[in-house]
């Protein structure tokens, strides 16, 4: 019997070659004309996808999901709480935290108060002296040569005070304590100190004070004023440094400050910054020129009338001028009571002088100095001083001024402006 070969059935076909290896296996085409899913994926994806049965009522989370948060045994740790951010535990301790923080600061700026003002001082006195600067520069001075000329003026200025302050008051005190032994006799060769003496033993009570407790009492007053004065010299260089510095650097710290401030008002933020500047340089600058005029026109005063140490006194006057309201008034007494020790008719003299020069000063020579240097009224300028006198003593008055007229200014150009438009 012989075998017909017929036609090639599909029983008979071989088997379509395996896809490449580095190639993803054909998809299936779906029902709705989308790619298949490869069974492998599909069986991959599908436990993920499962989700576990809900047993409080909540909807089921995936097993995958499951795993990522940690289970044991197929069993979840239970659903996440509230977050701990919003517990009052949390709540608690970070307030705790910022109210501790905030103690800390407040006790480190009043540990270092003194060095703030020293700081806020030398700023500001650098600012004041700012426009004698530029006035040299626009004489044709570098820059660096006009601060080093203003700085010589201020250290020769502290040192003719020193020159005319310490010498008077050194030889007051030598020739006290020479004087002091010459007291002594007298008092002791006096019949009515005798007569109580010799019934009360006053001299060697006085002798026992003076050895027991007078002496190292002026022992240590006398250490102390010494510490006094080196902390006083300490101060003044480290204040004249700082000024200098910051005289130096004036225009990279404005440069740097303005860039803090939005672009968008950077312009008008400069030109209310010059205009503050400008004024506190003018009230600076026109403060001294006051004081200078009342402490010249004492010392010429006293040097007709023949008072002792009339340049000691002019200085005295000119630097209590600076405080403001009652700075020329303290000046006056002082310089009066200081006359009145010496003659009866010198005191009277130097009190009708301060009262009529107060006047002068007052409606003549401080509205001509100041108005191109600070727009104050007179109550706000008041009110000012006497909140910065409270605050920080005569430093506090003598920043007060401009610091309110600097206020006034942003109030009139961004507070009411704003205002307006509401």
């Amino acid at each position: 019997m012989s075998a017909d070969v017929g036609p090639a059935t599909k029983r008979d076909e071989a088997p379509p070659p395996p896809p490449p290896a580095d190639h993803p296996p054909v998809r299936e085409q779906s029902p709705d004309g989308e790619p298949g899913v490869p069974p492998e994926h599909e069986q991959a994806e599908r436990p993920s996808a499962s989700r576990e049965p809900a047993g409080d009522g909540q909807p089921g989370r995936p097993y995958g999901r499951e795993q990522a948060t940690g289970s044991v045994g197929g069993r979840a740790y239970g659903a996440p709480g509230k977050p701990l951010a919003r517990g009052p535990f949390l709540f608690g301790l970070v307030g705790g935290l910022g109210v501790l923080t905030a103690i800390a600061l407040a006790q480190m700026i009043v540990a270092s108060l003194s060095t703030i003002i020293l700081v806020v001082v030398a700023m500001f006195l650098a600012v004041g002296l700012n426009p004698i600067v530029e006035a040299l520069q626009r004489r044709g001075l570098a820059r660096r040569g006009a601060i080093a000329i203003v700085f010589i003026g201020v250290i020769v200025a502290f040192v003719l005070f020193g020159l005319a302050i310490v010498p008077p008051v050194s030889k007051q005190l030598t020739e006290f304590i020479d004087a002091l032994p010459g007291y002594i006799t007298e008092l002791s060769n006096h019949p009515t100190l005798r007569k109580l003496d010799a019934e009360y033993q006053i001299l060697p009570q006085v002798r026992t004070f003076v050895t027991t407790t007078l002496g190292p009492a002026l022992a240590s007053g006398i250490m102390g004023a010494g510490l006094v004065v080196l902390n006083g010299v300490f101060t003044t260089v480290t204040l004249v440094v700082l000024m200098l510095y910051f005289l130096g650097s004036l225009h990279t710290i404005k440069e740097y400050l303005l860039k803090l401030v939005p672009a968008s008002r950077r312009a008008r933020t400069r030109a209310m910054a010059e205009e503050i500047l400008t004024g506190i340089g003018g009230y600076v600058a026109g403060n001294v020129l006051i004081s200078a005029i009342a402490g010249v026109l004492t010392w010429i005063f006293l040097s007709i009338i023949g008072v002792q140490y009339a340049l000691a006194l002019a200085l005295v006057v000119a630097l209590t001028d600076l405080i403001p309201l009652v700075g020329a008034t303290i000046g006056a007494v002082i310089v009066t009571g200081v006359a009145l020790l010496d003659s009866l008719p010198a005191g009277i003299a130097c009190a009708i002088f301060f009262v009529v020069y107060q006047q002068i000063e007052n409606y003549f020579v401080y509205p001509r100095v100041m108005k191109r240097s600070v727009d104050v009224t007179p109550a706000v300028t008041v009110i000012a001083a006497l909140f910065g006198g409270a605050l920080l003593g005569i430093v506090g008055a003598l920043l007060a001024i401009p610091v309110a007229a600097a206020i006034a200014l942003i109030i009139r150009e961004v507070v009411v402006p704003h205002q307006d438009r509401i």
